[in-house]
């Protein structure tokens, strides 16, 4: 069953809350020092007993605030110097992330808090200087030039209006309407504004006569308010509302006892701006009379928000590297239980994002190395039990090894001795006298060179198979070795070990073919011995039949024979018939006899230097022309080297090889021979194929096929392929026969490329 780390609720509801309550703190501080900085609460002047109670009640709360905050974050600091002088597992961490932030967060925070005090003073300082004392003054003179020039205007199309000839009529005749028509050609010139016609008759107070814009007065009921307005604007120029627009005035006389009054807009932005002017004007004189409190207020702001911004940095940094210690340390804690072999130990710890990958990876290889565990254990027990198994069947193997009468050697891939067997030991005793090999144990053997089990005549035929094996993964010949006790004809059979394409040894196993080899001689002998008996019986069947039949003419031509004369005729023929079948079949047992004096005293080879392919075309240009209806076709290789040779036995064995494919092709309906030469990759040896379409050798004539006597030919000696063989074999070369494709069968010599002195003369 899994034991996980559990982790403590309460400290996990406890830690949350801290985090929850310091953020919302954090949060209402920066809210109420924003607002108070960006919006301007104007709560926070007080300017009565219950607005200074609800300030002073506000900066306790913001005091109490900043001293619990402060409280805290000393405690979490002497706790994280407390942690690491105890050295608690992640104290080093968070300190370095308290440092750091404290480092990183100062610095700019206290530069922009220098900064901001020194702009902020500056600020204030200029606020209340006097050229913002200027900026007033000419604000408002600005806005008076604009009053006074809008009202020159206003004056300027009175006076237009009314000295203008219509004008003059219409007061003169009491008709108004070229009034009107005046006022229309002022329309442009008005801006948007209105003119006012009016007849002051005797002893009333005055009454509308005409209105450039009927929209804008309904009634002669404005005319008391303008009334005062028009008398003080000939003064000084002040601006009227009317419909909530303000509009500047002026006055002009016109007939007896009229009067034009013209009034142009003011724009709505500008009444807008000496409005804001007005209030501003205000406000800076009320905050001119309380400059102390202001920079002390607003330097009391940016301290706090830099406070806030320190205890805002290390408070994130010890969270951030809580979140980071703790995930860490609950890790190194379960690779702790892991190393004491406790492999069910998983961590509980909650994390996110790459941390929480790292525990669920953890808990997962803790897993993945518990079920490993299991499945080792079960490994090591049948990794004994296969262990126990392979050193029986080794010890067994070994076993055979040493009794086995065939010797096995296995060379390194540098050809030196890795193990040999006590047959071998036994089986090659040197020629000449070395006690040392001969009473030395295989296994002091191992590492010794190739050179010290096999006599050096044999070594370079040991190096060739090597290399036949290097191509052909195993290669077996014939060899005989010189030994104290005579010599030895044995099989040898070399193996190529290969693994992934890398030669890692050799295997030599030697197999004593003495015994083998005497009895198969005895039995060729036997085999010789019957067929020269047969072949001599036929012959020697005719003569004795000659003989008698001589015998019987001759006893009936004697002189007591009845006709005499036509006796002595018919025996003549008789008795020459006879001597010409004796003399053929005494001919024939001659050939017989010479030809198996030839194999006994077979010459020895003489090598040369000489060309393979030119022996090879001499051998052929004897058959050109001769081959009724066989295809003779050549590939002969440029790059073989000249080598040791005797041109006219290898002539002779290769012209053999051609008239047996010559013969094999009778009754074959592909008549073809191709005769090639080649030089092997290992570049050791050059080989000569005859190669045939006839109708092949059977598996059972392949092991006879070059033995003396032995003949698929109803005409055959069987002495020709036993002679090539001879001649490959004095030239330490090698033959055989496989089958051809498609059809046929090859004939495959190869010979070595090697020094002259190396040819056998036997």
């Amino acid at each position: 069953m899994s034991r996980a780390r559990q982790t403590r609720p309460p400290d996990q509801r406890r830690t949350r809350s801290t985090a929850v309550l310091l953020a919302i703190a954090t949060v209402l501080l920066f809210g109420i020092v924003f607002s108070q900085s960006w919006f301007n609460l104007a709560f926070l002047r007080p300017s009565t007993s219950e607005q200074t109670l609800l300030l002073a009640a506000l900066s306790a709360i913001i005091f109490l605030l900043l001293l619990t905050l402060t409280f805290v974050l000393f405690r979490n600091l002497v706790k994280l110097f407390a942690e690491r002088r105890l050295g608690v597992l992640g104290s080093k961490f968070r300190t370095r992330m308290v440092i750091g932030a404290l480092v990183l967060s100062s610095v700019p925070v206290i530069l922009l808090c220098f900064f901001a005090y020194g702009l902020l003073n500056r600020s204030i300082v200029k606020w209340y200087s006097s050229p913002a004392e200027g900026v007033n003054r000419s604000t408002a003179a600005v806005a008076n030039m604009l009053q006074r020039y809008a009202a020159q205007n206003a004056l300027a199309e009175a006076q237009s209006i009314a000295r203008a000839a219509e004008t003059q009529k219409a007061y003169a005749s009491g008709s108004f309407g070229g009034v009107i028509n005046e006022f229309r050609r002022h329309e442009l010139t008005l801006q948007g504004g209105f003119a006012l016609a009016l007849s002051c008759p005797q002893g009333s107070g005055g009454s509308l006569a005409a209105c450039s814009s009927e929209a804008s007065f309904q009634a002669p009921a404005a005319w008391p308010e303008m009334r005062a307005q028009v008398r003080l604007a000939k003064d000084s120029p002040v601006p009227l509302e009317i419909a909530g627009r303000l509009y500047m005035l002026g006055s002009e006389a016109a007939g007896a006892n009229g009067l034009i009054i013209t009034a142009l807009p003011l724009p709505a932005e500008f009444t807008r701006t000496l409005n804001d002017l007005g209030a501003s004007r205000q406000w800076y004189d009320g905050i001119a009379a309380q400059l102390k409190q202001v920079r002390r207020s607003y330097i009391g702001i940016l301290l706090l928000v830099t406070v806030l911004l320190l205890f805002v940095s290390m408070w994130l940094a010890m969270f951030v590297a809580r979140l980071v210690t703790r995930p860490v340390a609950a890790l190194a804690e379960a690779t702790q239980e892991i190393s004491r072999g406790n492999l069910d130990y998983r961590v509980a710890v909650t994390a996110a994002d790459e941390l929480g990958d790292l525990v669920a990876k953890f808990n997962n290889m803790a897993a993945e190395l518990d079920s490993n565990r299991s499945q080792l254990e079960a490994s090591r027990e049948e990794l004994q039990q296969a262990n126990s198994q392979l050193e029986q069947r080794r010890r067994q193997i070994e076993t055979i090894l040493e009794n086995i009468p065939t010797g096995v050697l296995s060379l390194a891939p540098d050809q030196t001795i890795t193990h040999a067997n006590l047959a071998l030991s036994r089986m090659l005793v040197p020629e000449r006298p070395q006690p040392r090999l001969v009473t030395q144990a295989p296994v002091q053997l191992i590492g010794a060179p190739l050179g010290n089990f096999f006599p050096q005549d044999a070594i370079e035929d040991v190096a060739k198979l090597m290399r036949k094996a290097d191509r052909m993964g195993s290669t077996t010949a014939q060899m005989e070795f010189p030994t104290a006790a005579g010599r030895l004809n044995a099989a040898v059979t070399v193996a190529s070990l290969n693994h992934a394409g890398q030669q890692t040894g050799y295997v030599v196993v030697l197999e004593d073919l003495s015994d083998l080899m005497r009895a198969q001689r005895q039995a060729a002998w036997r085999e010789v011995a019957r067929r020269v008996a047969h072949e001599i019986k036929n012959p020697l069947t005719p003569i004795a039949l000659s003989a008698e039949r001589i015998l019987r003419h001759l006893h009936r031509a004697s002189p007591l024979s009845p006709r005499p004369g036509e006796q002595g005729q018919d025996s003549a023929e008789v008795i020459r018939g006879c001597a010409e079948t004796i003399a053929a079949s005494v001919e024939t047992v001659r050939t017989l006899v010479d030809e198996f004096a030839a194999l006994a005293r077979f010459p020895t080879a003489q090598p040369q230097l000489n060309s393979l392919n030119a022996i090879v075309e001499n051998a052929l240009a004897m058959f050109r022309g001769r081959l009724d209806g066989v295809v003779l076709r050549t590939s002969l290789a440029h790059d073989i080297p000249r080598i040791l040779i005797d041109p006219e036995a290898m002539r002779r064995a290769i012209a053999n090889l051609v008239d047996n494919a010559a013969e094999a092709l009778n009754g074959s309906m592909l008549k073809e021979i191709h005769v090639s030469t080649a030089l092997l990759s290992s570049r050791d040896a050059v080989e000569v194929v005859v190669a045939d379409t006839g109708h092949g050798v059977t598996a059972e004539a392949k092991e006879k096929l070059f033995l003396p006597y032995f003949s698929t030919k109803e005409r055959g000696t069987g002495l020709g392929l036993a002679i090539v063989s001879r001649i490959v074999e004095e030239h330490r070369g090698s033959i055989r026969v496989e089958e051809n494709s498609p059809l046929g069968t090859r004939f495959v010599i190869e010979l070595p490329v090697e020094a002259a002195a190396k040819v056998a003369h036997a």
